[in-house]
């Protein structure tokens, strides 16, 4: 039988480090907003270059909260690439915005810069790049695409944590940007 996701093997050579990092928690008992998801949201923010990280409970919260954060609502779009995880959309959707797909560069998988203008509207309010399997998307010109239209950028980091774009990790070239420890994320 082939291990679709064997956990205990992933975690093995860290399990010292992970269980003592579960003691000074349990022994802290602050579960929520203590020390140590201070520090995590602390090297988080040092890592992106962004000025701060929030710890939420999963990424789909960390996205609907950053579109609601955007100011997203019903009447807005949200360009977004067509190849993603299903949050991309859904989270669009529960704010009450409509996600609009663009293609994505066959090399990367990620949302093609010269597509988003095609399907720009007048509605349209955010821009949220997938940076997918490790690869950011082209940030420097979504950056750069979302300025000149008065766009917000949501970027979607979750299976992209440490990748650069340039000489920057990603995660902190938008107006916002959502992480995910899932285990099947790159991490």
């Amino acid at each position: 039988m082939i291990p679709f996701l064997d956990l205990t093997r992933q975690h093995a050579a860290l399990k010292g480090e992970l269980m003592a990092a579960a003691e000074r928690v349990l022994d802290a008992s602050q579960f929520v907003l203590g020390g140590e998801g201070r520090a995590l949201e602390a090297e988080l923010a040092q890592l992106c270059g962004a000025r701060h990280a929030v710890g939420v409970g999963s990424g789909t919260d960390a996205l609907r909260l950053a579109l609601t954060g955007l100011g997203v609502g019903r009447g807005d779009e949200v360009l977004t690439p067509a190849f993603s995880f299903v949050a991309s959309a859904t989270t669009i959707l529960m704010a009450g915005a409509t996600p609009v797909f663009v293609d994505v560069q066959p090399d990367t998988l990620t949302i093609d810069p010269e597509a988003m203008a095609r399907a720009l509207t007048p509605r349209t309010k955010v821009v949220m790049p997938v940076h997918l399997y490790g690869h950011p998307a082209a940030v420097d010109r979504i950056a750069a695409f979302a300025q000149a239209r008065g766009l917000a950028v949501l970027e979607d980091n979750a299976q992209a944590l440490g990748a650069t774009w340039g000489d920057r990790v990603v995660g902190g070239w938008g107006d916002a940007a959502c992480l995910s420890f899932y285990p099947t994320k790159n991490l």
